[in-house]
């Protein structure tokens, strides 16, 4: 009996990334309605769908998840770059911040998502000013998302006076519950933008609406002397005394922790966004992953925003997480590249909760899968496809995007976004930014 399916994507090896990381050969996923219908190798002839899609002998793999992103800082893509952090921060990034509005931030948004599809990601979890805006340029893309507004100490240029901030973020979590691709998290910038008092009010609005709470951890050795300084404990310490620990917490970086910390997290199941890139170029150090993955905390790869990476490309951020631990340690064998590439994929989403719904190819979850041209000199001849994707791929290799069923780009073309006139309205916005820093 032929059975009738959505889109066949068909004439590919399939890269599972299940709990076997099960890898077929010639296979073939048959997609209905946003969901996964069926997997299988060999001709689908016994299923039917309007879409073909032939992936000629190229990759399938899941779509891949960014755990970290600032994705408005598009727009402030190298407009100070080799600085140190704090001359970043306070003579370029925090003045044009507080000039922006809602639609500088949904243009910024459009066009780090046009970035992100055309270089395979699927998902990605956003901290920034005007959420709201961030989310409603997801919805038009169709892109998986968890966002949520930055909440800190100090008046916001979007919702002004601090006690506003978590109103504002209620009012999202209760405006997208149940999308299905946008969800909200509760997001307090850091623990040195953050007062106690704060931090403990967000954690209590994270677990009144079971929805992550997300935070900077760690990230540099400025923010360990402060809080050192102020309260005596490690930021870990001090999150775990105002009983923020817990599996509901996403702690972005990660940089600088001690064994205790990292067994504190590991005990209470915290997730960790390791941004590799990022914590580079800003020189804030070199996050104990090698440790933290042998304790078995859960970890996922995120490109932090383009004013600090200056991409959002996650095949680069895969290649440099593997290779930056290697030299590290001194050790070849460490963080190899499956485990690399698990970050990128399912170990991503399970970090934002979302391990039932993404992050792998298996029957019943929702369609989010890419395809990768393997016919480039770069990518030939092909031994281990895993290594070939962490090692050897980027984002330009991504031929065909789906996500949640529907079909996002196809031979590298934006199927739900304008990518010339999203490109044009970023360049007026550059002008303006020139502007603001005159």
């Amino acid at each position: 009996m032929i059975q009738q399916v959505d889109i066949i994507i068909k004439n590919g090896t399939i890269l599972t990334m299940d709990t076997q990381n099960a890898i077929l050969e010639n296979g073939f996923l048959c997609l209905r309605g946003d969901s996964i219908f069926h997997i299988g190798v060999g001709d689908p002839a016994s299923f039917k769908a309007a879409k073909i899609i032939d992936a000629r002998g190229g990759l399938i793999l899941p779509g891949l998840v960014n755990g970290h992103t600032h994705a408005a800082m598009s727009l402030f893509r190298g407009l100070a770059d080799d600085l140190p952090l704090q001359v970043w921060l306070n003579n370029y990034i925090f003045p044009v911040e507080s000039r922006m509005d809602a639609e500088f931030v949904y243009t910024g948004t459009l066009l780090a998502i046009a970035e992100m599809i055309m270089s395979g990601t699927t998902t990605f979890c956003d901290m920034y000013l005007f959420e709201e805006e961030v989310a409603k340029a997801a919805r038009k893309a169709g892109v998986r998302c968890l966002v949520g507004e930055v909440l800190y100490d100090f008046p916001s240029p979007n919702y002004g006076p601090v006690e506003k901030g978590l109103e504002y973020t209620e009012s999202l979590i209760q405006k997208w519950q149940n999308h299905p691709i946008v969800s909200i998290a509760v997001e307090p910038h850091s623990l040195f933008t953050c007062s106690p008092e704060l931090l403990i009010a967000s954690n209590e609005l994270a677990l009144k609406h079971n929805v992550p709470l997300i935070i900077h951890v760690a990230e540099t050795l400025n923010e360990i002397a402060e809080i050192k300084e102020k309260y005596a404990k490690t930021p870990v310490e001090h999150l775990d005394s105002l009983g923020l620990i817990g599996p509901h917490l996403i702690a972005d970086h990660c940089v600088h922790l001690e064994e205790s910390d990292i067994e504190t997290m590991a005990a209470y199941g915290v997730k960790v966004i390791h941004n590799p890139e990022s914590n580079m170029k800003l020189a804030s150090g070199i996050a104990p992953v090698p440790e933290m993955l042998a304790r078995g905390v859960t970890m996922g790869l995120g490109t932090d925003g383009c004013a600090s990476n200056n991409n959002l490309d996650l095949f680069a951020e895969m290649d440099m997480a593997a290779k930056l631990h290697k030299v590290h340690t001194m050790d070849p064998t460490v963080v190899d590249a499956l485990s690399v590439l698990r970050m990128a994929t399912i170990e991503g989403a399970k970090a934002l909760g979302f391990e039932e719904i993404t992050g792998s190819l298996e029957v019943g979850k929702r369609a989010d899968a890419i395809v990768i041209d393997i016919h480039k000199p770069h990518l030939t001849p092909m031994y281990n496809a895993t290594s070939h994707l962490v090692y050897a791929a980027s984002g330009s290799d991504v031929r065909h995007s789906i996500i949640n069923g529907q079909l996002v780009m196809e031979d590298r073309k934006l199927l739900t976004l304008d990518l010339a006139e999203i490109i044009a309205r970023a360049r007026e916005k550059s002008v303006q930014v020139r502007s603001w820093l005159a």
